[in-house]
């Protein structure tokens, strides 16, 4: 045995840091030969056979007393060449496999410095499990971010789960294990056995990993996101040279496992989901659909909301080559895909991130910065640079790999606000004494602006709920460089007016029109989202008010305020039908409803073409954040609750004039300014008997005189149905 005794023990005990420098061949001392160290529970034989050159030596290894380790040695050569071993096990099986121990390491310098400097931007492609060819010989190098442990293995079904057979090795300073296995590939279910900081022995599941089982187990899957064939390359194009501000964006938000089902406890895969989501989207006439999170998450009632595997979609529903194809699917059909995205924080689930090495490694130690109030989860160490850039590189990643056109980061007022959901006492000052997590804040900042410069045309999209101002602004301006922010406070407002009684509705006029003395604050997406249909709350249409023709008629006029007033259009899932119950993650959409009546499918149509009048008009989406691409023509009649407004692109070339009448009364001759004489179409009313309402109109339009009113130099009379949204185009 040329081994010291400490050295022997460390193999035996899985301590050793850099168990390559002791197994392996490597040069003996006095350069007189090769020794080759093998650590192979299931072995009873071990026998060295050269692969290229085979004139150098063959040889056995000898087991070494009371141990799994061979050993051997030839003088017959004294330089390192490359070798297989042939092992014969206790059942008499033989295998024949490159030695893993026998391979540098698959990361650079250059990779760990830029990881420690947390700007390696593709750290994806290096650690986690990367398929790879070396020397002629396929397998997976395997590298994983532990700092503080004391021992890291690789476990899986090429190697019996058992922590011996592949230790790795510990790269520097950097915190990275890595060590390359021959001979596995896609497919392969692995996790890392970690000695943690302590000394105890723990299973934790890949960070980095592309592919897991589906939950409740947790193994990781060797796969190759790489290989999918897209053919959405038109519509990259198309992107990289749009600018979303001034492009139609109406956002059809998506649960999968609940839009439609096979049966009552089998959903869509990814594939069986592609075409028919895809058709009914095209349908409908939204331009985009938003996934509430598909990253792995093993607690399904979280929505996705508690993730689990950051690099992974999740299993329920196939493979990521499926999840590509929805997507691929999705782009063809000329309808762009958002993601929401959540870096705000990450479940306590002790296999996955939690005290991932036995310490707080991605998140903080003081609960007081690392404990998520609300939800019982953990928040990110926004100031430790592997943590942001295994954040950064995620957000590049879902860009990359999966061709996402834009990620909606949720719960951004969370990582603003070091006293978010905290009493006094219960949070942590900045350095300067302030509640601002200054990390985040910069956290936020270089996600944006990496995401812009790389991927171009790709959006970011802020769930931020306070007064945290320029969110939209570039952070040269000192902004946090979303493109677009969700405007809950006119949320908040126009679904508190829609609730209160008509006769009340003049006494609350203003929960509608305040939105606009800050509209130009921030570019804002307009929000009806899966948080308004849940917790006790119903749905949309049962907070309406009034028989089933009243809460019809107010759901579309609710609608169509959305859609009209300045700002991007967000609904969710069953809102488009006027679905009756809360949403059930468990179950799937009542789409039943469609044929009970006529007010569902009315609903449906109406949106339909709302959509269809939206994407056709650029009045009512190229000039959203100008602040000449709207104008009041009159909002004080709050007697009546009518509401009248123009919109128009900058230039005044496309111009429509919007009237609401938000009480159920027939109201005959109401004269309105509008900017100019002459005919003017009735583009849509919500009160068409094809809607489900009650025909009312003015006859497909009116002639508008040059009677001065409302600070206009024109005005028409007009017939407003009750509970009515009207739109008004001048012909040309």
């Amino acid at each position: 045995m040329i081994l010291t005794r400490d050295e022997l023990r460390s193999l035996v005990e899985l301590k050793h840091q850099s168990p390559h420098t002791l197994l392996g061949m490597h040069p003996l001392g006095d350069g007189s030969g090769l020794v080759v160290r093998a650590l192979l529970p299931d072995a009873a034989k071990i026998e060295i056979q050269p692969v290229h050159e085979k004139a150098k030596p063959k040889f056995e290894l000898t087991r070494l007393p009371d141990t799994d380790i061979f050993e051997g040695v030839t003088r017959s050569a004294n330089k390192v060449y490359a070798y297989d071993l042939v092992v014969t096990t206790h059942q008499g099986q033989t295998r024949r496999t490159r030695d893993a121990f026998s391979f540098l390491p698959t990361l650079g310098e250059s990779d760990l410095f830029l990881f420690g400097k947390g700007d390696e931007r593709r750290i994806y492609e290096k650690l986690g499990a990367q398929l790879r060819v070396i020397d002629g010989i396929h397998g997976v190098s395997f590298a994983v971010w532990a700092p503080n442990a004391q021992r890291v293995s690789v476990v899986g079904d090429f190697n019996h789960w058992d922590g011996r057979f592949h230790p790795m090795r510990l790269l520097g300073a950097s915190g990275v294990w890595e060590i390359f296995v021959p001979g596995v590939g896609e497919g392969a279910h692995y996790k890392f056995e970690i000695r943690d900081a302590h000394g105890s022995i723990k299973l934790n599941t890949d960070p980095f990993g592309f592919f897991f089982e589906v939950p409740p187990k947790n193994a990781a899957i060797v796969w190759d996101t790489r290989k999918f064939k897209w053919t959405d390359g038109a519509w990259l194009k198309r992107r990289r040279e749009q600018a979303p501000l001034r492009s139609p964006v109406s956002i059809y938000e998506v649960h999968p496992g609940s839009w439609r089902k096979k049966s009552p406890t089998e959903s869509f895969s990814y594939r069986e989901l592609a075409a028919p989501l895809a058709e009914y989207v095209k349908r409908m006439g939204f331009t985009h659909v938003e996934l509430l999170p598909p990253a792995e998450h093993a607690f399904y009632p979280s929505w996705g909301y508690q993730v689990t595997g950051f690099y992974a979609p999740t299993s329920r529903y196939g493979t990521p080559d499926d999840f590509q194809f929805l997507i691929n699917a999705l782009h063809l059909a000329g309808i762009g895909i958002i993601i929401d995205w959540v870096p705000a924080h990450f479940p306590r689930d002790d296999w996955a991130l939690a005290r991932f090495d036995g310490t707080a490694l991605y998140e903080h130690e003081d609960p007081r910065k690392g404990a998520h109030q609300d939800w019982g989860t953990l928040i990110f160490n926004y100031g430790r640079h592997e943590v942001n850039n295994f954040l950064v590189a995620n957000a590049l990643f879902w860009c990359d790999r999966f061709h996402v056109d834009g990620l909606r980061v949720d719960a951004v007022a969370s990582m603003l606000y070091l006293d978010y959901s905290r009493k006094e006492g219960e949070w942590i000052p900045n350095q300067f004494g302030g509640r601002e997590n200054i990390e985040a804040i910069e956290f936020l900042k270089k996600f944006n602006h990496l995401t812009y410069t790389e991927f171009p045309g790709v959006m970011t999209i802020a769930e931020e709920s306070t007064a945290w101002p320029l969110v939209t602004r570039p952070p040269y301006l000192g902004g946090l460089g979303f493109s677009f922010k969700w405007n809950m406070g006119w949320m908040h407002d126009t679904l508190g007016y829609f609730s209160h009684e008509p006769i009340h509705r003049k006494y609350h006029q203003n929960d509608l029109t305040f939105a606009m003395l800050y509209h130009h604050h921030e570019n804002f997406i307009l929000p009806l989202s899966h948080d308004e249909v849940v917790h006790g709350k119903g749905s949309l249409i049962g907070r309406m008010l009034g028989d089933d023709w009243q809460k019809f008629a107010n759901l579309r006029a609710l609608i169509a305020y959305q859609w009209l007033f300045p700002g991007k259009k967000l609904l969710f899932m069953g809102g488009e039908f006027g679905q009756r119950a809360e949403w059930n993650e468990n179950g799937q959409l009542d789409w039943w409803l469609l044929d009970a009546g006529p007010y569902h499918r009315g609903l449906q149509k109406f949106v339909a073409d709302l959509n269809q009048c939206y994407v056709a008009a650029p009045g009512l989406w190229q000039s959203d954040y100008d602040h000449g691409g709207f104008y009041w023509i009159d909002c004080a009649d709050r007697d009546n609750s009518v509401l009248s407004f123009v919109r128009q692109t900058t230039d005044g070339s496309n111009q429509l004039a919007v009237i609401l009448n938000l009480t159920p009364v027939l109201r005959e001759k109401y004269r309105i300014g509008l900017p100019r004489a002459g005919q003017w179409r009735e583009r849509l009313n919500s009160d068409a008997a094809v809607y489900g309402g009650g025909n009312q109109g003015n006859l497909g339009g009116v002639m508008a005189g040059n009677i001065p009113c409302h600070s206009q130099p024109c005005s028409a009379e007009f017939r407003l149905p009750p509970l009515s949204a009207l739109v008004f185009q001048p012909e040309t």
